[in-house]
């Protein structure tokens, strides 16, 4: 059963009272809340992702709530809670729906700790899994929304999650974060693609989530290995395409200072980390236009563009 088959009418209520599982990937997530934000938004971008059994295991439980009744009309604000515990200062009630995603990203990287956590994001497409580190404005979710929205299958678009035992890419298949100029970047170059409303002035300014493709859901099941690690950034006059080699130790060292628990995890997650990027071929990757890096991906995993 998947959330489209909540009949629209029914879902806020079903928020307000029990909430929703919904797997995304390895992890299921109960959301309870009032907000008619947050009701939209799971309806617009979650539609085909499955719904767990509620009587059954969840990893976190999260609600999202108006802290105060008195400011319902005054500066109207929204919080997010995991099982009872409130980890932020309340944002505005417009940002509801992008506090959800934050949340449950928080979620992920403050207690999974049986996996290697990287900050990026991850595409596979002919069994090549790809990890695509990127400092905030180097265009890595730009990127990532792009390959997805033209045949590359997501994992992630914000962290890559690596089982210490099996060396494997874990999918977590959720509406990828897009930010400032790169929605309408996103909205030119797809046109049909679905984008959640902007909201505004946020901490990392205007922000909208695109929904994921079907195909992207449906292989969240799918673990994959990595096979390539690039390292993205948008250069305006990067015409063409720019890529160059880079070698195995400093790639393992600039992956390192984008890991989310790699202190944590000490000698384990060197030795994960180390046998990847072995297993990877890294570049550096500069481009000015989507399309010219889009087919350099493609010849990267010996697509038709090849």
């Amino acid at each position: 059963m998947t959330l489209a088959a909540i009949a629209p009418g029914r879902l806020p209520g079903q928020l307000a009272g029990p909430g929703i599982c919904v797997r995304t990937g390895p992890f299921v997530s109960r959301i309870q809340s009032r907000l008619p934000a947050v009701a939209a938004g799971l309806a617009l971008l979650y539609p085909d992702y499955p719904l767990a059994d509620p009587d059954g295991f969840t990893d976190f439980r999260v609600r999202l709530f108006s802290p105060n009744p008195l400011r319902r009309w005054w500066r109207p604000q929204v919080q997010f809670a995991m099982d009872g515990r409130i980890p932020f200062k309340p944002l505005p009630l417009s940002q509801a729906y992008p506090l959800l995603e934050w949340g449950l990203n928080w979620c992920i990287t403050s207690h999974m700790h049986h996996y290697l956590l990287i900050h990026s994001a991850v595409v596979e497409r002919n069994g090549l899994g790809v990890i695509l580190p990127g400092e905030p404005g180097a265009g890595k979710s730009t990127l990532c929304a792009a390959l997805v929205l033209r045949g590359w299958r997501l994992l992630s678009d914000e962290m890559a999650v690596i089982d210490l035992d099996r060396l494997e890419l874990i999918p977590v298949v959720r509406p990828v974060s897009l930010k400032n100029a790169s929605i309408e970047v996103i909205r030119r170059f797809a046109p049909e693609a679905v984008i959640s409303p902007p909201a505004l002035d946020t901490l990392k300014g205007t922000v909208a989530h695109l929904r994921v493709p079907r195909a992207s859901i449906e292989g969240m099941d799918e673990p994959v290995r990595a096979g390539a690690i690039v390292f993205p950034r948008y250069r305006p006059d990067a015409v063409p395409a720019q890529a160059a080699s880079e070698t195995p130790g400093r790639t393992l060292l600039r992956i390192a200072q984008n890991t989310f628990n790699y202190s944590l995890l000490g000698e384990r997650a060197f030795q994960a980390l180390a046998a990847v990027v072995q297993g990877s071929r890294c570049h550096d990757l500069s481009y000015a236009d989507l399309d010219e890096a889009i087919a350099w991906f493609d010849r990267l995993s010996g697509g038709a563009h090849a």
